[in-house]
């Protein structure tokens, strides 16, 4: 196999993104065959150099995966649960390589969560510099006023920072409504916070498409691979050269699938 940029290598094994991996490596924490490596833009080849980081040896997966999953809710985003809870894997039937979560949804919270064994594929998905939307339909209890709802759109302060420009428009008018939400960022439990900053709390969250791919017909619990053609397009979008400073939704994004009746 060719020799590769040695921060290439490490961001694809899922070890850091590239910038981080840089400074590992001007750290001295990186040895390839032994010896620690601090130039940036040396190389080395994965297939047959043992390169370390921390002391651990590296491997990168012999086959790279990309799936959707529809994760339930009462299901935690992670590998293992100390509380013993349903974890993602539990739902991976036939998927026998080791993938992880790219970002995350919360145990309360339902929909679209993309999964993979590529590091440096999660790495740009989740970049706060890919600037990737994704939309959520959201129950609420109570509806909020027109003057709450463009502070929302605006950006709100939480935790001593103000969140980006979200998209934000009702779906349902009721005594309990439902809401689209688009957010370009991914602070946790977000949603509920920004709706609690007005007093409102999330009753059910959903979330129904990544950038341009849509949860479609998948039901709770249920997986499938990522096209080519789709892994190729999310890294298009996911380059920061293609958003500009302000909020959009790629051309041609379809419009979100109306909720459930309300219970």
């Amino acid at each position: 196999m060719p020799e590769e940029r040695l921060q290439k290598i490490l961001s694809r094994a899922g070890v850091a993104s590239r910038r981080q991996a840089e400074q590992l490596i001007l750290e001295g924490r990186v040895t390839v065959n032994g010896k620690i490596v601090t130039e940036l833009g040396s190389k080395a080849d994965p297939q047959s150099d043992h390169i370390k980081v921390d002391g651990r040896l590296l491997r990168l997966p012999r086959q790279l995966l990309y799936l959707a999953l529809h994760k339930p809710r009462g299901c935690v985003t992670t590998l293992r649960d100390p509380q013993g809870r349903p974890t993602v894997p539990d739902f991976l039937g036939g998927v026998k390589a080791r993938v992880y979560p790219v970002g995350r949804l919360d145990y309360a919270s339902e929909g679209l969560l993309l999964l993979t064994n590529d590091g440096e594929f999660a790495n740009l998905i989740t970049s706060a510099s890919s600037r990737i939307p994704k939309t959520y339909l959201v129950k609420v209890n109570g509806l909020l006023s027109a003057e709450q709802e463009q502070q929302f759109r605006e950006g709100i302060p939480l935790a001593g920072r103000r969140t980006a420009p979200a998209g934000l428009r009702i779906l349902r008018r009721a005594h309990k409504p439902w809401y689209e939400v688009r957010l370009i960022e991914g602070r946790k439990n977000q949603i509920r916070l920004m709706f609690k900053h007005f007093g409102r709390l999330v009753e059910k969250l959903k979330r129904v498409r990544i950038g341009f791919l849509e949860l479609g017909a998948l039901q709770p619990g249920q997986w499938r691979p990522l096209t080519a053609a789709e892994v190729e397009r999310f890294r298009q979008v996911a380059r920061p050269a293609s958003w500009g400073r302000r909020f959009r939704l790629p051309p041609g994004s379809p419009e979100p699938p109306q909720p459930g009746r309300s219970s």
